[in-house]
């Protein structure tokens, strides 16, 4: 009876951690939702027999390029950083120092036979070395929304796109402000015209869950491991 009772708890305990293997799942942000075009009321049209009408919104030889909010613009990522940092530190210091015996009536003091005198030694130095090397390099194309835009005129522009393929979700988020002039024709803009940027490309799943180190692993090699 007591192994019928047990069962049900083990293919919970099996779904529950199936559940975790497989990692969260792809979720959206409001925050990086995209922006809608602002409502604009249009009055009716007047009957009056004419094929155009003032309210109508047909844009024959208008600007392709965004300039309103909920407009469509794609950001070239060109981002290619590199940086090497070197340091070396070389310390030394030696200390000495004598001290003669005390005289006592004239004699100097002796303990078995040898004069009482103190000498003192002291050596110490340190050396270090360190260096490192970084480098980046990004490079695709991401659509983005104009989420608002600012009094001077600049565009804040905020998008992100989720890739999923096999068992691994990629995923690449860009705000930042583009200023209209730095627009191409083609309405594409290099990332390195973006101001205040925030790029950020990571990733989840099998894949990812690969290229982590496991807990243990990261505590032997974190700051809290004494030796």
């Amino acid at each position: 009876m007591l192994d019928r009772c047990r069962f049900p708890l083990v293919l919970c305990a099996l779904a529950l951690l199936a559940g975790c293997a497989s990692g969260p799942r792809a979720h959206d942000d409001a925050e990086w939702a995209p922006t809608p075009p602002s409502a604009q009321q249009v009055a009716p049209a007047q009957a009056d027999g004419s094929i155009y009408h003032d309210q109508q919104n047909m844009e024959l030889f208008a600007d392709p390029r965004a300039h309103r909010v909920g407009d469509i613009l794609t950001v070239a990522l060109v981002e290619s950083t590199q940086a090497s940092k070197k340091a070396t530190t070389s310390t030394s210091k030696t200390d000495k120092a004598n001290i003669a015996s005390p005289t006592v009536l004239g004699q100097n003091l002796s303990i078995g036979g040898k004069v009482a005198n103190i000498g003192l030694d002291g050596e110490r130095s340190f050396d270090g070395a360190g260096s490192s090397t970084q480098s980046n390099q990004l490079v695709g194309q991401i659509t983005v929304t104009v989420a608002q835009r600012l009094s001077n005129g600049n565009l804040l522009v905020r998008g992100e796109k989720w890739l999923t393929i096999n068992q691994g979700q990629e995923l690449v988020r860009i705000s930042g402000i583009v200023r209209p002039q730095d627009i191409g024709q083609d309405n594409v803009v290099p990332s390195t015209r973006v101001a205040d940027a925030r790029i950020s490309y990571t990733g989840r799943g099998t894949l990812a869950d690969a290229n982590t180190r496991g807990w243990l692993s990261r505590f032997f090699n974190s700051k809290w491991m004494p030796f």
